[in-house]
Order: structure tokens, then C-alpha cells, then sequence
């Protein structure tokens, strides 16, 4: 007598989060910011970079980054953290060497850069160019 074989049910994701809500983006805050140092260190970014990348001011970015800073972020800002955290993610999935944080800082002659650093783009470019930034590596590992 052989057993039937059911695939377990899917699970079904929640709600993916907008940043709208005051108490949703408390939640996320620290978690971000934590990513944030960590990658953006990785990644060899200047406090004055760092600062436009999220969007505060580099005073709020250096005790941010200290850990002295007990604000939430907004939704404009976790938007930024996000892209950037999915950009982190995707190039060390896409290289598996010190290629995925050296990336970020080489100049690059995709059309979306021009010739630019993709983190000259991203800060000059703001949400839109960190969103194509992390859509361009997504499509680079075939994620797309």
C-alpha cells in the first residue's frame, strides 16, 4: 500500500509593508540602520555619501550610525534603506567575491550610470536611480 504524496499548502506572505504607518516603520528602523552601517561600510561610503544616500543631513547619519540617534525613519528614508539592502543582497548573490562590494564605487558605462559610479547615480539620482540600480543587478543575476 503506497501513501499519497500531498505538497504541503504554500505559505502565504503577508502583507508587503509600504512604510506608511508610524508603528510599521518603527519596527523596521533599527533593523534597517543596522543594515545600513554594515553595508554601507562594506561598501566603503564617506559619511557625507551616506547621509545623501538615506536623505538626513551627515550630522543625523554620524549618530545614526553611532547608535545615538532614537528617531524613526520616514517612509521616504526606509524606501532608500531598502533599495539599498536589496542591492547589497543581489550583488552578493550575483559575485562571490570582494567584486559585490567593490561594485558600487567602480564607474560603470551601463547607460543607467553613464560613466558614473553606481553610487554617484544613486545619490545624485535618488529613489528612481537606487530602485533601477537594484533592478539592473536583479536582471543581472537573473532575477527578473
Amino acid at each position: 500500500m503506497s501513501a499519497t504524496l500531498h505538497p504541503a499548502p504554500a505559505a502565504t506572505p503577508g502583507p508587503i509593508p509600504n512604510f506608511a504607518s508610524e508603528a510599521e516603520r518603527a519596527q523596521f528602523t533599527p533593523v534597517a540602520l543596522k543594515a545600513l552601517r554594515r553595508l554601507l561600510e562594506a561598501w566603503g561610503v564617506t559619511g557625507h555619501e551616506a547621509a545623501t544616500l538615506l536623505g538626513v543631513s551627515a550630522t543625523t547619519w554620524d549618530r545614526m550610525r553611532a547608535g545615538r540617534w532614537s528617531g524613526t525613519l520616514s517612509q521616504d528614508q526606509l524606501t532608500r534603506a531598502s533599495a539599498l539592502i536589496g542591492l547589497y543582497k543581489g550583488l552578493h548573490l550575483l559575485f562571490a567575491d570582494g567584486m559585490a562590494d567593490r561594485w558600487p564605487g567602480l564607474p560603470n558605462r551601463n547607460p543607467l550610470f553613464g560613466g558614473r559610479t553606481p553610487l554617484v547615480a544613486m545619490a545624485e539620482d535618488g529613489i528612481p536611480g537606487m530602485i533601477e540600480a537594484r533592478r539592473l543587478v536583479d536582471a543581472m543575476r537573473g532575477g527578473l
